[in-house]
């Protein structure tokens, strides 16, 4: 019998895949990495970071013990950013949004300074797919189903949540998808009561606010020279400052086209001038939101609009 059961057990080990194998075999609780700890030292939970912390705020951009020693040593927000790809007129990238962030996020994290950001959502809902509407009328546009949208926004959150941080906020750059990340948000809350705090920050989606800030700083509001095209020089500017190619600028200067509603982006030092006061406004206005939220234990309520927004910002 029991040579039977010897090679009962042998034959089924030999059809399991090696992926049923090794999950078959124990994880030990110290392993870590992407590896096992009996097997490299560097896999183990305890294990020493070899190399020093990397100036950055992006988790993608870290490694895991880069993150681990980043939470243990207080930085346990961290913000999800939300961009889009879309069409933007003739000058503008469709990933403007994800440009956008990747100097938003940055700014605001380092001034909060004890947060890192998450990896830019950058597939949202634009429109329905088929038959197309909004934004997914023009070609190079990618919209996810709004379901899909909330449940990528929350498995994050429970990823993040997983390896220990205490605030989880959602910030977003188009305004399509403001009402996925309130929903989800408050979804959470009501199921996690609070810990951790998960809020989406409307706040940071005002660019009403960061034009009124701009106008008296070299961006005038000129409604006569409205060029009537999704793009503005605020969020051109934005755009500016992670990449100078994602608003076509050389191309632009050399055919005289290096202007937005009466607004010249001719000279790049102005330029960079410009955009860092509007990412420093920005993370100022969205830090202290952030802020607020935290201590609300959510997300709070909407703030009033100035005005309506330029067209699908």
């Amino acid at each position: 019998m029991r040579t039977r059961s010897l090679i009962v057990a042998t034959l089924t080990t030999a059809l399991l895949p090696a992926a049923a194998i090794a999950q078959q075999q124990a994880a030990s609780p110290r392993d870590m990495g992407g590896g096992r700890c009996d097997r490299n030292a560097h896999n183990c939970v305890d294990a020493p970071n070899p190399l020093p912390a990397p100036n950055t705020v992006w988790i993608e951009e870290m490694t895991w013990m880069d993150v681990r020693d980043a939470i243990r040593a207080g930085k346990t927000t961290v913000i999800i950013p939300t961009g889009g790809v879309e069409p933007n007129g003739p000058w503008l990238v469709t990933g403007k949004h994800n440009y956008v962030l990747q100097a938003n996020c940055d700014a605001i994290a380092r001034k909060l300074g004890n947060a890192l950001c998450a990896p830019i959502i950058k597939l949202v809902p634009e429109g329905t797919i088929e038959p197309p509407t909004s934004h997914m009328r023009s070609p190079g546009t990618i919209s996810v189903r709004q379901e899909t949208f909330r449940a990528t926004l929350t498995d994050v959150a429970h990823s993040l949540k997983q390896h220990g941080f205490t605030n989880i906020i959602y910030i977003g750059d188009s305004g399509g998808n403001q009402p996925g990340q309130r929903a989800v948000a408050d979804s959470l809350t009501a199921i996690w009561k609070g810990q951790p705090v998960v809020a989406h920050v409307q706040e940071y989606y005002d660019y009403d606010g960061a034009g009124a800030h701009m106008a008296s700083r070299g961006i005038p509001e000129d409604s006569t020279k409205n060029e009537n095209l999704h793009d503005d020089p605020i969020i051109t500017l934005n755009m500016f400052a992670t990449d100078p190619r994602s608003v076509r600028w050389e191309e632009r200067t050399k055919i005289g086209k290096a202007s937005i509603n009466g607004v010249s982006i001719a000279d790049r030092e102005k330029n960079l001038a410009l955009a860092k006061e509007i990412i420093d406004f920005r993370a100022a206005v969205t830090v202290e939101a952030i802020r607020k939220a935290i201590a609300n234990k959510g997300t709070l309520p909407a703030p009033p609009r100035r005005r309506q927004s330029p067209p699908g910002n």
